[in-house]
């Protein structure tokens, strides 16, 4: 419940934002969305703007938030490290009142000229103060609570983009200059450590920024060898002994030439109409930008003018943030379903209270995997952050702390798949849960036909996406047999489905029977079987026959075949729709050699060898000479070394060929190849 009288509301909003402020600034565990908090903020001003008298001195809007942990240094700062306004409004709008409150303030008119504004991006990390004395960094510090921050030296030495000693000759180095920049993390250095949490069973984190902080304010620095972190310099704090330039953006490019980082997306621009096209065009570009930004910065570019405009309470009046809309948000979670993917993975999706977030309504966000699920402790009937960035998949990052009004059991995944009724499995020591369906399962289906259909599988030509997506959405196919059931009348009734193309598809069908068993192996899609183990189970076992009921320990005596490798060919011929697959495609036509298996016994002509392939054979494609080395114990590389012991080489050979001159490694043709094939010398 929220109080209605002004005094008992400012009090509670301010005991609120406090508790919020602690958790994502000192502790760097925030409970709420950023829009949430500027939310309660912007409540808690506007109360204060009506009733003066009910302004305190600690209350957040008077002072920047943040506290010193223990066990770090104290810091205070020489040149108080104030935080920005901040223009919630984040259409076009928010620019132009920020360039008229400006003017006016300048007690400028209509006839006087734009003013020139320095814009850049507004970056989601943690703000940090580096000191150097005589062009060598002494201390880095962050912003704490304005006056006083935390010494973070020994965790900032390790960001290799920012540099020990400043650029240039000692004698051009200022006798003291502090840079003031954002210490954050790029999307793919935060997905590549999740995913490294993730195969560790370890604790996966929320989001970049909170990380980034986190791994800063770590006392020991051996904390921060699994995170990457970044930064970009944004302006000035002290500086002793150096003329600064007279504007903002001639000062940042005074930083870049110390070495500093500044980032390149940031423009001098002129009046209102300037200001609204750059937050244009950085929105159109904030997506695929390689890290998170949450608005863009203005300020008043000209340093005299920042000077004549000053200062409001907390605030510089020269400058100003314009936000985005949010990339996070709070919902209810009314309940949990399980999607099947191309590959067969189980994954939980949370349905959500319809949200406006990252500038479109999320109804549906993934929770990933059940030991996700369980570790971030959602159920149903939570409240929930629910985040989106760009184009990636609305993601549900957490529980917003709370007592839940009822008991409500763990979500548990399915034992059998909600498409096809499959067993579902969990490979030992994994997370994913998957479908053991394979080509049975209607989810698995167009991934499964284009894999079949593959170069290196079954090899069928003009089999694409477009066309995959048009056979099985109208119904034509449903399994892999049925491909081989379509004539030409069929295809060429399809869109953009020439009877030409038909024909030539037609004909590529009828050529993909004749394969061998290594690539048939492949193309079913058998999980954790590719193109090596594939060639490796045709070598061992000589006929398909004996790969389907071989038992693992059987199959554990294939080169390189491991326990999982074995249970996943196990599992997958244990499935009696997928053994009726292969039945119906070996009833289509679809043939092989056979043999009677490896004969361990018998030397093999190229074993222990190592070719490279270059150029255009005159009878052999380059897939079918990689077979056939292979087939003679040999191991095709894709590069030259010393280590090789034969290039092949062919029509326009190009820079491989000259590496094999240049190391004196022998050079074959086609005919001496063969000649190598059949045990002959080259």
């Amino acid at each position: 419940m929220t109080s209605k009288d002004p005094a008992a509301r400012a009090a509670e909003l301010r005991a609120t934002l406090q508790h919020h402020a602690h958790r994502y600034y000192v502790l760097d565990a925030p409970e709420i969305p950023d829009a949430e908090y500027d939310r309660l903020f912007q409540e808690l001003q506007a109360i204060e703007a009506a009733q003066p008298e009910l302004l305190t001195p600690d209350s957040p809007t008077q002072r920047v938030i943040g506290e010193v942990l223990p066990g770090l240094v104290p810091v205070k700062h020489t040149v108080p490290m104030l935080s920005i306004r901040t223009e919630t409004d984040t259409t076009a709008a928010g620019a132009e009142a920020f360039d008229a409150r400006v003017r006016r303030e300048l007690e400028l008119g209509e006839a006087d000229a734009a003013i020139e504004y320095a814009a850049e991006l507004k970056f989601d990390g943690l703000a940090i103060n580096l000191r150097y004395e005589a062009g060598v960094l002494v201390q880095a510090a962050t912003r704490g609570d304005g006056e006083t921050g935390e010494d973070v030296t020994h965790n900032i030495r390790t960001i290799g983009q920012i540099p020990l000693r400043l650029l240039g000759p000692a004698n051009t180095h200022p006798p003291l200059i502090e840079i003031r920049g954002e210490v954050y993390m790029r999307r793919d250095d935060f997905e590549r450590l999740n995913e490294r949490q993730r195969e560790r069973g370890g604790k996966t984190f929320i989001n970049p920024r909170n990380t980034a902080a986190g791994a800063v304010r770590q006392l020991d620095s051996r904390a921060l060898a699994d995170k990457k972190l970044s930064f970009f310099a944004y302006g000035l704090g002290d500086a002793q002994g150096w003329a600064q330039p007279a504007t903002h953006s001639a000062t940042l490019d005074a930083i870049a030439a110390f070495g500093l980082p500044v980032n390149r997306e940031r423009a001098v621009v002129a009046g209102s109409a300037g200001l609204v096209a750059f937050h244009q065009r950085i929105a159109a570009m904030r997506d695929a930008l390689p890290f998170d930004i949450d608005g863009v910065v203005y300020k008043v570019n000209e340093v005299a003018l920042q000077k004549r405009l000053g200062f409001v309470s907390r605030e510089p009046r020269w400058a100003v943030a314009h936000k985005y809309p949010a990339q996070e948000q709070m919902t209810l979670l009314r309940g949990i379903e399980i999607q099947v993917g191309r590959t067969g993975k189980l994954t939980p999706v949370a349905k959500l209270e319809p949200v406006f977030v990252g500038g479109t309504t999320v109804s549906n966000a993934t929770l990933h995997n059940l030991f996700e699920l369980r570790r971030k402790g959602v159920r149903i009937g939570d409240t929930v952050i629910v985040r989106r960035a760009g184009d990636v998949i609305p993601e549900v990052v957490g529980r917003v702390p709370g007592e839940r009004r009822a008991y409500v059991p763990n979500f548990r995944m399915p034992r059998e798949c909600p498409v096809c009724g499959s067993r579902v499995q969990r490979e030992k020591g994994g997370i994913d849960h998957r479908c053991s369906g394979g080509l049975f399962c209607a989810a698995q289906r167009k991934q499964a036909l284009l894999h079949f259909a593959g170069r290196r599988a079954m090899d069928i030509e003009g089999l694409g996406d477009k066309l995959v997506d048009q056979l099985v959405d109208g119904g034509l196919i449903r399994t892999l047999p049925e491909l081989y059931t379509l004539g030409l009348a069929k295809l060429a009734a399809l869109d953009r489905m020439a009877e030409k193309s038909a024909a030539k598809l037609v004909a590529a069908l009828e050529k993909s029977k004749h394969t061998t068993l290594a690539r048939f192996l492949y193309a079913l899609g058998i999980r954790q079987v590719g193109e090596a183990t594939a060639k490796d189970l045709a070598k061992h076992f000589g006929a398909l026959d004996r790969v389907m009921d071989a038992s693992v320990e059987q199959l554990l005596e294939v080169n390189d075949v491991g326990p999982i490798v074995a249970q996943s060919i196990r599992t997958f011929f244990e499935q009696p729709h997928n053994r009726e697959v292969v039945e119906q495609l070996r009833a289509a036509g679809i043939g092989w050699d056979e043999h009677e298996g490896e004969d361990y016994t018998s030397p093999k002509p190229l074993a222990g060898k190592t070719l490279v392939l270059t150029g255009t054979l005159p009878t052999l494609s380059r897939d079918e000479a990689k077979e056939l080395i292979e087939a003679a114990g040999g191991k095709v590389s894709g590069s030259v070394s010393k280590k090789t012991h034969f290039v092949v080489a062919g029509e326009e050979a190009g820079s491989k060929l000259d590496k094999a001159r240049e190391l004196g490694v022998p050079v074959l043709d086609e005919a001496a190849l063969r000649a190598l094939l059949e045990g002959g010398t080259a």
